[in-house]
């Protein structure tokens, strides 16, 4: 048999990464369905204000995956959806490695919870650290679940391409967000553990916090004062340290810009216990005002219409004259 030299193939690293990308949106199981955008096209969009800072990557005819952070907590991720692709259950979320990061496994990041609507899950903040870190090493955040029609395989993709300009950009975002948001401020105690009824330093810190927010937000125009005490006292007494508490924050609102028509002051005494009034520690807890912070629809100021031109008067018929007095 005819001998025929085989020449070596030479293997060059450029060309190889290159065949990778080319084929990365088809290097996935026969039977998946995937979305990820092109390389080339690739964006990631930051946008956000004091409230809330979105690092996002759109997904070619899917819709979007986003990093989302609130005023006062850390980043969760989520996808958004265009059209209803995924079906009710539970999702895989991976930190992906990529085609070319010869030796690196996926991180299984555990599961996530898939409901109905356009924004199917948001994953918890343990995760979405998670997602970032691996991005900055060139890992892609993965879902892995499968479709609401039929129950095929289907995986959502983003590519950490052009990534690292983006998260500096999103950080200087977020450096700006306010310390807490309104679900952490919506209902706050201003403790007065100490038993008198002036404002300590700690009362005073956490009020100077929520009038940051105040004035960032001027749509939480509502806020209710309830003033309590232990029961250390006649009630009476508690009745009466438990208004002085009250108005002492509301004096210090007012103080600080917040209009009077604004809030509203209540005061309770011992009548409702945060805890039982059985220990020193306890009681320190019951002396407190509970503020509740809302916002209330302002009615409209219809606008004022110039009155109608009267008709012009037509004259006045002549008064008849005036009759003699009879005289008997």
């Amino acid at each position: 048999m005819p001998f025929f030299p085989v020449e070596p193939v030479v293997r060059q690293p450029r060309l190889a990464l290159i065949s990778l990308l080319a084929c990365l949106p088809w290097c996935m199981p026969a039977s998946a369905i995937t979305f990820q955008t092109r390389m080339e096209r690739v964006e990631w969009k930051v946008e956000g204000d004091q409230f809330e800072c979105r690092l996002t990557q759109p997904v070619a005819d899917f819709g979007s995956g986003e990093f989302v952070r609130r005023a006062g907590e850390q980043a969760t991720f989520r996808l958004k959806m265009r059209e209803r692709w995924l079906g009710p259950g539970s999702a895989t979320l991976l930190a992906a490695a990529a085609p070319w990061q010869a030796g690196r496994g996926d991180i299984n990041l555990g599961a996530l919870a898939v409901g109905s609507g356009a924004v199917p899950f948001n994953s918890n903040q343990e995760q979405a650290g998670r997602l970032l870190a691996g991005l900055m090493e060139g890992r892609s955040p993965l879902v892995r679940h499968r479709t609401l029609q039929g129950g095929d395989s289907i995986e959502v993709r983003l590519l950490p391409i052009r990534f690292n300009q983006a998260y500096s950009d999103y950080l200087k975002c977020t450096a700006g967000l306010l310390p807490v948001n309104f679900d952490q401020i919506r209902q706050t105690q201003i403790g007065f553990s100490g038993g008198g009824t002036a404002l300590d330093p700690l009362g005073q810190a956490k009020l100077d916090i929520i009038l940051d927010f105040l004035k960032a937000d001027p749509s939480v125009n509502r806020i209710q004062l309830d003033g309590h005490s232990d029961n250390s006292g006649s009630r009476l007494t508690n009745r009466d340290t438990s208004r002085r508490r009250a108005l002492a924050v509301e004096e210090y609102l007012k103080a600080n810009g917040v209009a009077a028509e604004q809030i509203l002051v209540r005061f309770h005494g011992e009548r409702y216990p945060l805890a039982p009034n059985n220990s020193e520690s306890n009681r320190a807890k019951n002396r407190r005002v509970t503020m509740t912070l809302s916002r209330e629809a302002v009615p409209e100021t219809p606008a004022e219409t110039a009155p109608a031109t009267p008709p012009a008067a037509e004259p006045a018929a002549p008064a008849p004259p005036a009759k003699a007095a009879s005289l008997s």
